[in-house]
């Protein structure tokens, strides 16, 4: 077990694994945009929330959390964070870069570690330095070969580290701080899919019964998760947080190349190795630190 578990490791490893498995569903709306894609996600999870909450009759806690002005503005920087990772996971799955998106999230856990650095003065050990400057060198590789940035993939890797990161120190619990994100977002997304509807290009209703209820699903999924997800987070440190990710990337990438065929060449296999091998290095680190004895 690693240290410092209890009762957030198994909510936390279930919001990866479920996250893991997200190339799957959304792929399923390959035919429809990823911003109306989007759109569908915070609304239905905004319902989906805020119902939640009627039935576990804590709507007085979502009204406590809204009357804390610096709270909103956190969870409004959360909110934007968080949409746009939804946004560009989206785009990145319809458009047949599930591997490159599963590389953001296989960054991800080393840029939490430099956030954990920078803003909540944790200490790394030389080894977890090592780790981070090899995954380091694997994104420039990659970067290298390509001719450019691997964008989707450093988007999705510091966007969702960033959300992480506040939703882990702003003093809310997880389902009004859900709540309060989706109210943040619900009015612009409304209006987009109002404005879809009006143009004829609206797909609820209009599509197969089975890309109704995908729409119509992506609010429960999405809200379920985020909360396993933060409820996880707020109760595990950091770095714990950082070693559980390896789940979702792991996962997509296997979604990507084993299921939905996408290439990976040698030029890949070689920036992934790198990365992989960071990885393995920083986990390793990881248990070896959860084994030494606590300093009395």
């Amino acid at each position: 077990m690693i240290r410092g578990s209890g009762k957030g490791f198994v909510p936390a490893a279930a919001a990866f694994a479920i996250w893991g498995l997200f190339p799957l569903y959304f792929h399923l709306l390959h035919g429809i945009s990823a911003v109306q894609v989007i759109a569908h996600r915070v609304v239905w999870s905004c319902v989906f929330v805020l119902a939640w909450l009627a039935v576990r009759r804590e709507l007085a806690a979502l009204r406590a959390t809204l009357a804390d002005r610096t709270v909103v503005a956190r969870l409004v920087a959360t909110a934007l964070l968080i949409s746009l990772n939804w946004l560009v996971y989206v785009w990145g799955v319809v458009n047949d870069r599930v591997v490159e998106a599963s590389l953001g999230y296989f960054i991800g856990p080393l840029v939490n570690v430099l956030l954990g650095v920078v803003f909540l003065s944790e200490r790394l050990t030389r080894a977890q330095w090592i780790a981070v400057a090899l995954a380091a060198a694997g994104v420039t590789y990659l970067a290298v070969m390509a001719g450019g940035p691997p964008w989707i993939a450093l988007m999705l890797a510091f966007s969702f580290a960033c959300y992480g990161l506040i939703r882990k120190i702003v003093k809310v619990e997880s389902l009004p701080g859900l709540a309060t994100e989706t109210l943040v977002l619900v009015p612009v997304a409304a209006l987009y899919l109002l404005w879809c509807e009006s143009v004829g290009s609206g797909a609820l209703g209009h599509a197969g019964l089975l890309t109704n209820a995908l729409l119509i699903g992506t609010g429960p999924l999405t809200a379920i998760t985020l909360f396993l997800y933060t409820y996880g987070t707020r109760l595990l440190p950091y770095s714990t947080i950082g070693v559980l990710q390896f789940i979702t990337p792991t996962l997509q990438f296997l979604c990507g190349v084993f299921v939905l065929h996408e290439p990976f060449d040698d030029a890949r296999a070689i920036g992934f190795t790198a990365i992989w091998t960071a990885l393995v290095i920083y986990a390793g680190e990881g248990w070896r630190l959860s084994r030494a004895p606590r300093a009395i």
